[in-house]
């Protein structure tokens, strides 16, 4: 997510844009009629930026991304709380911004709104202040993600789903079409129903992106303990600890568990 940026010689846009001159945009960079970008923005190399797209001040958009007609990148959180701080959205490289998303800069709170490498925003997804989105997420269209929300590597969210504020959302976890994710989603796991549930491990992702089926049985062990053994969180805790091999899978789950603030969502 580093940039670099050459300096802009003989650089033409068309006329029926709004660039202010001293942002650092990279000389390669198409930009389309009907833009505005503002003055605190960097833009990579090799990004194209649709037509009525907005870059806000404290944009920060990496290589080779596309941002597509009518979205806002960095836009005035959405938060009475703010008091016109200087904040920045952080895009990595080669995401892909659809139709219309909007993505809030930070506040106070954590001074930045991060999304990572190689991820996808479809239509009309809205990523609130101080997010933290991970590399490789695919979010459908609608999705909607309040302010402070984590989400980890892989996660896939389908479409009009919704993501209260706070929430964190584990790596390679997969939520169903019309989620309401109110709680913490663990990793590796497919969450569906109302209210969202457990409903088995990501297997066919996990597959997908190469884990053993070694790791896959293992991380089915950690489940069945932690949702099906009747157990509270802390004593599932205790016995995955004991009962379970060490593992990077184990480590990363006992970890979320533990620093879950809001707890997370219930089994069947």
């Amino acid at each position: 997510m580093a940039f670099f940026f050459r300096k802009q010689i003989n650089v033409s846009y068309p006329s029926c844009t709004n660039i202010s001159p001293n942002a650092k945009i990279d000389e390669s960079v198409k930009i389309s009629p009907f833009v505005t970008i503002e003055e605190d923005v960097e833009i990579g190399s090799g990004t194209w930026i649709g037509p009525n797209a907005c870059i806000m001040n404290g944009a920060r958009i990496g290589r080779g991304c596309q941002i597509h007609p009518g979205a806002v990148v960095s836009g005035i959180p959405q938060d009475l709380k703010f008091e016109g701080e200087d904040t920045k959205t952080i895009i990595g490289d080669n995401t892909i911004i659809r139709e219309y998303v909007t993505i809030s800069r930070g506040t106070k709170d954590k001074w930045e709104t991060v999304i990572g490498n190689n991820c996808l925003l479809m239509a009309y997804v809205h990523v609130a202040h101080d997010c933290k989105i991970g590399n490789n997420c695919i979010f459908s269209n609608t999705v909607q993600i309040a302010g402070h929300v984590t989400i980890d590597d892989y996660v896939i969210i389908s479409g009009a789903s919704a993501v209260h504020q706070f929430v964190k959302i584990g790596a390679h976890a997969f939520l169903g079409g019309g989620s309401m994710a109110r709680k913490d989603v663990p990793p590796f796991i497919t969450a569906a129903r109302e209210p969202l549930s457990y409903c088995g491990v990501n297997t066919t992702g996990l597959k997908r992106r190469g884990f053993s089926q070694a790791s896959i049985t293992e991380i089915h062990e950690i489940y069945r303990i932690l949702f099906s053994n009747g157990l509270n969180t802390a004593k599932a805790i205790e016995q995955i600890q004991q009962e379970v091999p060490n593992s990077n899978e184990k480590d990363l789950v006992l970890d979320f568990l533990t620093n879950s603030d809001r707890g997370i969502i219930k089994g069947y």
